[in-house]
């Protein structure tokens, strides 16, 4: 069983703009969430909605701006509600670099699959694999409208 989800993609924009567009509520549901619930701070529970697809709480673990922003929530189609740091989660990581062309590689790593419920690993695994290539091409064409 894989235990990390690693993409990278590079957007032809600032650190501060990319590192807004993940951290910012009001920039984050344009991509990712439809909603956000609660305050989207570091040791804050907030709450993103799916629409349909349903609701997850997460925790905030980590923000420095314009380099990195991490959280905790319980993956896949769970919707999980509650405390996040009570059951198996996983780690979703965003890490951007500036390149030299005015560009920046943005790294996303979720680890932690290896730790989930063995009903639930690989099932997980595979749906926030296609998840984020749809939600990080959401995240690209976030840029490329602006």
């Amino acid at each position: 069983m894989q235990n990390v989800i690693k993409r990278e993609i590079t957007i032809k924009a600032s650190r501060e703009r990319i590192y807004d567009a993940i951290a910012k509520p009001e920039q984050v549901i344009q991509w990712f969430p439809e909603t956000l619930e609660g305050r989207y701070e570091v040791g804050e529970r907030p709450i993103f909605g799916f629409g349909e697809h349903g609701r997850n709480q997460l925790y905030v673990v980590a923000a420095q701006p314009y380099e990195y922003f991490a959280y905790r929530w319980v993956p896949g189609g769970n919707h999980f509600l509650g405390d996040v740091l009570s059951v198996p989660n996983t780690l979703v990581e965003f890490r951007i670099e500036e390149q030299a062309d005015s560009s920046c590689k943005v790294i996303l790593t979720e680890s932690g699959f290896a730790a989930l419920p063995k009903e639930l690993m690989e099932s997980a695994f595979q749906q926030n694999s296609g998840g984020w290539d749809f939600m990080l091409g959401r995240l690209v064409h976030y840029f490329e409208s602006a």
